[in-house]
């Protein structure tokens, strides 16, 4: 099993190819090493995110801010931070579909809030939802994805997320739980992910 992808197909993770992989930036050899790593740079985003200037100032339905907010969780951490993936993988759509599916996601999710066709928590979990299917990013999808919902939600004056309140990095029921509501809402049922997102 390689150290930075997970060995089960079916847990959600992305398998980064041998060129992506020595893209990494530090020197690490575990897994673990490398989850601490990113954790560090994630948190590093999230400041820069949640800062009550950006919410003001910055328009995230935007491909910039988007793209920025990846290439801030992880540009400690890998050379591909913020770029668009260039490869298929085991989840997302095809590759060269990317831009043309954001810039989609992007104008639904401005029709949504300017005219109220979903509760607040609806608009940013079907973002979430979308972001997380188009896969644009050769990794940290899921947690980008989550950060973007969170921002959203809160630059509408409302709290941010609690997502089931674990590590989602770590394999377990929080993670189960989360990739199977993700799941559901690739079959029509949001239900399941908007109830985890408040747990």
């Amino acid at each position: 099993m390689n150290l930075f992808t997970a060995g089960d197909p079916g847990d959600g993770n992305t398998p980064l190819s041998p060129e992506e992989q020595n893209d990494l930036i530090p020197d690490l050899t575990t897994r673990e090493e490398l989850n601490e790593w990113e954790r560090q740079n994630i948190l590093e985003a999230y400041a820069w995110g949640f800062d009550p200037r950006n919410l003001r100032r910055q328009d995230p339905l935007t491909e910039a801010y988007l793209r920025e907010l990846h290439r801030r969780m992880f540009d400690q951490t890998w050379k591909w931070a913020g770029l668009y993936r260039s490869s298929e993988k085991n989840l997302g759509i095809a590759h060269y579909l990317i831009r043309d599916s954001l810039a989609a996601l992007l104008g639904d999710a401005r029709y949504w809030l300017q005219h109220k066709t979903f509760l607040q928590d609806e608009i940013a979990i079907r973002f979430h939802h979308r972001l997380v299917w188009i896969h644009p990013f050769p990794n940290g999808n899921g947690r980008h994805a989550r950060i973007m919902a969170d921002v959203l939600i809160q630059a509408q004056g409302s709290h941010a997320f609690t997502w089931g309140g674990g590590d989602m990095a770590q394999p377990g029921n929080f993670r189960s739980r989360y990739i199977h509501a993700l799941r559901a809402a690739d079959h029509g049922d949001i239900g399941p992910i908007l109830k985890f997102a408040r747990s």
